[in-house]
């Protein structure tokens, strides 16, 4: 059974990846970062993960990561760490967090293949080895699960969860239902997580399925807004929501879909406008153009005159 005691609580952090101007790994930079993340109070931290650009990075990097993290964190929150691609470089991932004493693994799909569904099981299984981390499945892009599949994986015992990051919600319903009628305990503790791309706007819409958790990369940059909303959400109060999503959300959804990759691109440029010292973007993701990045300045700049307002009511 999993060696620890599961807490993700709160809203969870997913830090960026700093790089030097040579696109070299900035450990000081990304030991900022992450405290950072902590004093603006993340319930966990997930490095090297999609928002870390886990797929650009090597896996020394992904080693050192970890090491800096748990060394700034010093046990205040919960590390995980990013996992994944082929399959022995998945296993080799898994044991290299759980020696790194990493809290648990976000297990991303395998790299450029599809497999039928009983491999997709297969590949869990195989990455996690005889491994005892805790290990969250990333359901998206290569690695979809249907639902009696995604069932299966109460039959390997490390494995606490499943994050959404494929967007059906008909689908997901269908697996946390599916999961949860197994009335074990082990299928009631299981963790749903919504790790869409700027998961505020579909967070309503998960909540309401059982999947309330979710990862919030506006974290990176504008905490104040991500902790405003996710505070609402838990609320249930809808008229903070909708004012954040039309104030901010939606217009920097809007500029996030101009261009692949901006998910991540968006983030590090809104990090650097606010100070921060996290670079640029490895390669194939590109920067935004000066144009771009003005009108991001005015979207992040609406976002705050938006939550202005609704703490003055």
């Amino acid at each position: 059974m999993p060696r620890t005691e599961i807490a993700l609580d709160g809203l969870l952090a997913f830090p960026l990846t700093p790089f030097a101007a040579d696109l070299e790994v900035d450990l000081g930079g990304f030991a900022e970062n992450i405290e950072r993340h902590v004093a603006a109070g993340a319930g966990a931290l997930f490095v090297a993960c999609g928002t870390g650009e886990f797929s650009s990075l090597s896996a020394d990097e992904v080693v050192a990561l970890l090491a800096k993290a748990r060394e700034v964190t010093a046990g205040r929150v919960p590390v995980w760490v990013g996992a994944g691609g082929g399959a022995a470089g998945a296993r080799a991932g898994v044991a290299v967090a759980q020696a790194g004493g990493a809290d648990g693994v976000l297990l991303l799909p395998p790299y450029l293949v599809n497999g039928p569904q009983a491999g997709m099981v297969e590949y869990v299984r195989y990455a996690v080895g005889e491994t005892t981390v805790p290990v969250v499945v990333y359901h998206r892009g290569t690695g979809v699960f249907t639902a009696p599949t995604a069932a299966k994986l109460l039959d390997i015992p490390s494995v606490v969860g499943i994050k959404d990051g494929y967007g059906d919600v008909d689908a997901m319903t269908r697996i946390v239902t599916t999961i949860r009628a197994q009335r074990t305990q082990r299928a009631e503790e299981f963790l749903f997580l919504n790790g869409l791309p700027t998961a505020e706007m579909s967070a309503k819409a998960y909540a309401a399925v059982g999947v309330a958790r979710y990862s919030s990369a506006v974290h990176c940059f504008a905490p104040e807004l991500a902790h405003r909303f996710h505070c609402a959400l838990g609320e249930r109060d809808d008229a903070v929501m909708d004012a954040l999503l039309a104030g901010f959300y939606l217009p920097l959804v809007a500029l996030r879909d101009e261009s692949p990759g901006f998910a991540v691109s968006l983030v590090k440029a809104a990090a650097r406008l606010r100070g921060d010292k996290v670079g640029t973007v490895r390669p194939p993701l590109v920067e935004p153009t000066v144009e771009q990045i003005d009108r991001l300045g005015k979207i992040v700049e609406g976002g705050f005159a938006t939550l202005k307002r609704i703490e003055a009511r």
